[in-house]
Formats: C-alpha cells, sequence, structure tokens
C-alpha cells in the first residue's frame, strides 16, 4: 500500500488542510493499491496564489532555460521508467507491455518533443511598425485525465510550462500517483518552486475550486462533455480562456480497394487499445454493404484473439476497465444495444470466464446501423459497432452524423482519394491506411470533442496570447 500524506504547493510537500483520504482501487484486483490526501478549496487556494506568486519570474525565463529544464525532465523520467509503468499498471489495470511503450516511454517521447518544439515558434514577429509578441496566458488550472494519467499531465501542465505559465495541476482521483511522481521528477530537473502546483482531489471540490477561482487565467481539460461544460460554465464567470480534450465517436471507413483484412484488424486493435479507453478509439467500423460479411468475421477472429487477464503478465492483451462504475456503465451499454435488437457477434455484457475478480469486460462486437443508441454515444470501453455503407457520399455522411468530431480512419486503395475523403470529414485528425501517429501534429476535435489542440508546437501555442507593441 503506497501512502501519500502531502500536496506540492510552493515547491514544498506540505500536509493539505483536509482531513479526508482517497483510496485508489487497482482495478485488476479490487484491491486498495494506494492512499492520497483528498484535497480542499483552501489548498486549491494555495496553490494559485503560489503560482501567481512565481508567474512573473518564471514567464520572463528564457527560452533556452526552458528547453534545459525540459531535456532534463526528460531524462529524469527515463530514469525512473520502471516505477512509473509499474504505477499505470496498478492504478489503471494497462497490460505492462502496452504500458511500457505507449505510456513510458510515450511520456518521455512527449517531453523530448516540447523540448524541442519550443525552438519552433515564433515569440516576436514584426508587422510594419508592430511587434506581434506571443506570451504565456498566466496561471493554468489543469484539470487532467486517469487513461493516459502522466501523458496528459504533460500536454497540459507540460505544454504550459514550457509556454511560461505556472500550474495549478488536479491529477485524476483514479490514477492520481503520476501526479506525485511528475512533481517529483519536475523539482530534480530544476522548476522553480510555485511554477508547478498539484493538489489532489475529486472534480466537485478540487476540480470546481480551479475553475472558479479568480487567480486562475486559463483552464485546461480531458474529460467527459458534461464535464467541460462545467468547467466553462464556472470559469465564464471570469471569462477564463478554456481548452477542453472532450470526448469522441470516431469513425473507421473502409473502402473495398483498401488493404482489407488490415484495414479491419487494425481498427479492432485501435478501438480496443487501453481496453477501449481512448477518447479517439475508431469504435464505428463503416464497410462497404456488400463487404460486411466479410469485415464480421475478421473483426470477430480479431476480438476474439485478446488474452484479458493479469495486467502484469506479458502474455495479457487486454485489461480491466479502470472502475466498478465504468464496468457497469460498459456493460449497460452491451445490453441495451441488445435491447434495441442490434445483432451482437462476440462478447456481451457478463463477466469473462475465469475472472472473477477485477473489473474486466469482454471484447464486443456489433453489427447494426448509425442510429442506435451504442453508435452514438460514447462507451469508453471495448465495444465496436460494424456498420454498413452503400458509396464514398453515404460514407462520409454516416461518419459526420455524430455529435462529436474528435478522430477518424480512411482506407483506400487511392490515397489522393483517402485525403479528398478526409478533407469532408469534420474531425480533428483523420489516419490514412493506418499511418501511425505524429505527435509534432495535433490532438482535439471538432464540436462536443472539444476547444483547442494538443501535441507539438501547437500544444505550447495554445498556452500564449498575441500582443501588439507599436511604435
Amino acid at each position: 500500500m503506497i501512502e501519500r500524506k502531502q500536496i506540492f504547493v510552493d515547491g514544498q510537500w506540505v500536509s493539505s488542510s483536509g482531513q479526508d483520504v482517497i483510496t485508489v482501487i487497482n482495478p485488476a484486483t479490487e484491491e486498495p493499491t494506494a492512499i492520497v490526501p483528498r484535497g480542499t478549496a483552501e489548498d486549491v487556494d494555495r496553490a494559485a496564489q503560489a503560482a501567481a506568486a512565481a508567474f512573473e519570474s518564471w514567464s520572463r525565463t528564457p527560452v533556452q532555460q526552458r528547453i534545459d529544464v525540459f531535456t532534463r525532465l526528460a531524462r529524469v523520467t527515463e530514469d525512473r521508467a520502471d516505477e512509473i509503468t509499474r504505477t499505470i499498471v496498478s492504478e489503471v489495470g494497462y497490460p505492462v507491455k502496452w504500458t511500457q511503450r505507449s505510456q513510458t516511454a510515450g511520456a518521455v517521447e512527449e517531453l523530448d518533443i516540447i523540448a524541442e518544439c519550443l525552438r519552433e515558434i515564433s515569440w516576436v514577429e514584426q508587422v510594419g511598425n508592430t511587434q506581434v509578441c506571443r506570451e504565456p496566458s498566466g496561471v493554468v488550472g489543469a484539470i487532467t485525465a486517469w487513461n493516459a494519467p502522466l501523458r496528459s499531465i504533460i500536454s497540459k501542465a507540460g505544454a504550459a510550462m514550457a509556454a511560461g505559465c505556472t500550474i495549478v495541476l488536479k491529477g485524476a482521483e483514479v490514477a492520481p500517483l503520476t501526479s506525485f511522481i511528475f512533481a517529483e521528477m519536475a523539482a530534480e530537473a530544476g522548476v522553480p518552486a510555485g511554477v508547478l502546483n498539484v493538489v489532489c482531489g475529486t472534480g466537485p471540490e478540487v476540480g470546481e475550486a480551479i475553475a472558479s477561482h479568480p487567480l486562475v487565467d486559463m483552464l485546461s481539460l480531458t474529460g467527459s462533455v458534461r464535464a467541460g461544460q462545467r468547467v466553462m460554465e464556472l470559469g465564464a464567470s471570469s471569462v477564463k480562456r478554456m481548452h477542453l480534450e472532450l470526448g469522441g465517436k470516431s469513425a473507421n471507413i473502409i473502402f473495398a480497394d483498401a488493404d482489407f483484412e488490415r484495414a479491419v484488424v487494425d481498427g479492432i486493435e485501435d478501438a480496443m487499445r487501453n481496453t477501449g479507453q481512448v477518447c479517439g478509439g475508431l469504435t464505428r467500423m463503416l464497410v462497404p454493404r456488400q463487404r460486411l460479411k466479410e469485415a464480421e468475421e475478421l473483426a470477430v477472429r480479431k476480438a476474439q484473439s485478446y488474452v484479458l487477464g493479469d495486467p502484469l503478465d506479458p502474455a495479457t492483451t487486454l485489461g480491466p476497465v479502470a472502475t466498478a462504475a465504468a464496468r457497469e456503465r460498459v456493460r449497460g451499454y452491451i445490453r441495451s444495444g441488445l435491447e434495441e435488437g442490434v445483432r451482437m457477434l462476440t462478447g456481451g455484457p457478463q463477466p469473462p470466464e475465469g475472472l472473477s475478480r477485477g473489473y474486466f469486460v469482454k471484447p464486443t462486437i456489433f453489427s447494426g446501423d448509425n442510429r442506435c443508441r451504442i453508435a452514438r454515444e460514447e462507451i469508453f470501453g471495448p465495444v465496436v459497432v460494424i456498420i454498413p455503407f452503400d458509396d464514398e457520399s453515404d460514407a462520409v455522411a454516416i461518419a459526420n452524423d455524430s455529435v462529436y468530431g474528435l478522430a477518424a480512419g480512411v482506407w483506400c486503395g487511392d490515397t489522393d482519394r483517402a485525403r479528398s475523403i478526409a478533407s469532408r470529414l469534420r474531425v480533428g485528425r483523420v489516419r490514412i491506411n493506418g499511418a501511425p501517429l505524429n505527435k509534432r501534429g495535433t490532438h482535439g476535435g471538432f464540436k462536443l470533442s472539444g476547444v483547442g489542440r494538443e501535441w507539438g508546437r501547437f500544444g505550447i501555442e495554445e498556452f500564449l496570447e498575441y500582443k501588439s507593441v507599436i511604435g
């Protein structure tokens, strides 16, 4: 059992003003794995005051100094890679091999990218007799997600610090331990006191206190649409700048001339990564009507190949969902699909055989249309709906028929045609023929998927304001 008894404010580990704690549960065993302080609004006030006091000096540090800090932070993260991997596995239940590659190595990569991209930003541009300057937004309230706990912190607190902002960070209460580790690593890398402050706690207590605090200039949240709406509502009273990365229900369009088997298998892998707990997962698979049966067979074969079990076992390829509530919600969606008469091809709401403990859900494939609830709402679990289309226009219409607009995939034998189709999709990111993600590009969406972008130079610029100096 890990016990974290203090929060991080103004460069020091100090006691929370609250007396309550949050118990972190291992989703694979359903056993307590850690206890952390349950922070309060008073804690947030102390953190915000520290961040506001540190802003003047940190915002004026030379860019090279911030580059050096983030380069050191990447190396410190490498040194603690094994600990970070074990922590994430225990908090969220990701299989260890996936955690090592995607979460831990991915965090190091993103820190290095931040350091590199700081050199690419045009901090001052001459426009006639005017200097257009880019300056940090101020104190940023960062409310991060549990499904990629360290990488979410880096995309928000990391990018904002790189821009010259100071931070009040609330790590996710489901997976808070990496926020403590990040604070330790930041201090070791040379982040000055007050630049990063960490208060763990619940959304209604700590999250809302951050969102409404008068010293917080900007809010950055990854979470549900409901959480984003609440943060927007609270921040509106003081007209805070908003950066919101919310939900998704992304379509994967597979045309007949694509490498069909590879496209279907890759699509299932994308949707099932992190047990389907990814906002950009391609959870709607769109296929030509005449090849529906083939797609169904390929998808079922892939779904049934997953090995569920202990996430520390290298043989495990699919872990549990993060909480008991998440397990019941996902199983509820599966039941709703059955109640609506959607054809289930594999999986189901029953517990997986041989797994009496842990928040496990069977990888489930449905074949239906875009009208059913499971095709329209974000499930955030290992559930995919296969939907047939008649022609290109029909495929684009189905893909765009969603309140979300985060991501999409297009598989097509003609790359130029695929790019043309991508231009018609109202989403923030389109992968063509399974191209790997480029973290120097952008991540973010249209519609209910949010406001603003993360990753690379663009993610840092999200935390900058323009100033004109004339004469």
